[in-house]
């Protein structure tokens, strides 16, 4: 280590603090507050598991925990297989192929809130997807997507979709591009069939795509709040609540930092078990 010149250790100091100063020291200070009652001015007033006693008895919470779960398995199960089938249908030379490429990751380009905001519009009563129904012949289809509670999350849900889909396939094209083609023309000799030769052959090659995916698609799920706030803000009568929207809510809305520190406790633990889990079982079939 003395060998290690000294510009070196200063180059790895200055990001480390600022890691430090930046992440976790606030990331420690939330989990302290989790156990507090505050306001943001004053002295916290310290309260035990009390704020967690009251997430499990607030139907606020328990909306937004179980929309959750239906937004990490649509988000997450929908994204995955959209950028999987476009990046094996994509991975092949032609014409005009950089240009579908391009044209599919470029929602990710735009922001959350822009991306809210252009949905809204898309979503709004005689907007082109009203339109679209109406010259389609299918007006009784129509409905007021974002302000009915039975299909509000669903019509955000099919934003985030359209935006992370492309991202998943640049992912899965970069892992492709690594995988032995000769391997594929040996079970294609064998008599393997395209199914046969993609599930046996080409999947078990992207495990460590897969992991990266399942990493980011279970962060991005837990922590979607701009998409969301941009589009309903939670509404109608809190269909839409997500943990992340909820805790935005009550700390800066209601100003109960100490509880809205609780509920992102249970945002941390959620994707710490899920990312934990997954990896534990990866290793033990590796094993």
């Amino acid at each position: 280590m003395r060998r290690v010149p000294l510009v070196v250790w200063l180059f790895l100091a200055i990001p480390l603090a600022v890691e430090l100063a930046w992440v976790f020291w606030p990331a420690a200070n939330s989990f302290s507050l989790a156990f507090t009652s505050w306001n943001g001015i004053g002295a916290a007033e310290p309260v035990g598991f009390d704020n967690f006693t009251d997430l499990a008895s607030d139907p606020i919470f328990r909306t937004a925990l179980t929309n959750n779960v239906i937004w990490v398995i649509g988000f997450g199960g929908l994204s995955v297989l959209g950028g999987l089938a476009l990046a094996v249908a994509l991975n092949k030379p032609g014409r005009g192929i950089g240009v579908y490429r391009s044209a599919i990751y470029l929602p990710m380009v735009v922001s959350m809130a822009v991306t809210g905001l252009f949905w809204r519009v898309m979503y709004q009563p005689g907007g082109p997807i009203s339109a679209g129904l109406d010259v389609l012949g299918l007006s009784s289809l129509e409905r007021q997507w974002l302000a009915d509670p039975d299909l509000a999350l669903y019509a955000v849900l099919v934003a985030g979709i359209w935006r992370q889909v492309g991202y998943i396939m640049v992912l899965y094209l970069a892992g492709l591009k690594g995988t032995d083609a000769s391997l594929e023309e040996a079970a294609s000799v064998d008599g393997a069939s395209r199914w046969q030769t993609f599930w046996h052959v080409v999947m078990p090659q992207l495990k460590g795509v897969n992991m990266v995916v399942f990493a980011v698609t279970v962060i991005d799920s837990l922590r979607t709040f701009d998409l969301v706030w941009a589009m309903t803000r939670g509404g109608p009568f809190n269909s839409t609540q997500l943990l992340s929207t909820y805790m935005f809510e009550q700390a800066f809305t209601a100003g109960n930092l100490g509880y809205a520190s609780a509920i992102a406790v249970v945002i941390f633990i959620l994707a710490i078990g899920f990312i934990i889990t997954y990896l534990a079982r990866q290793a033990r079939e590796e094993d």
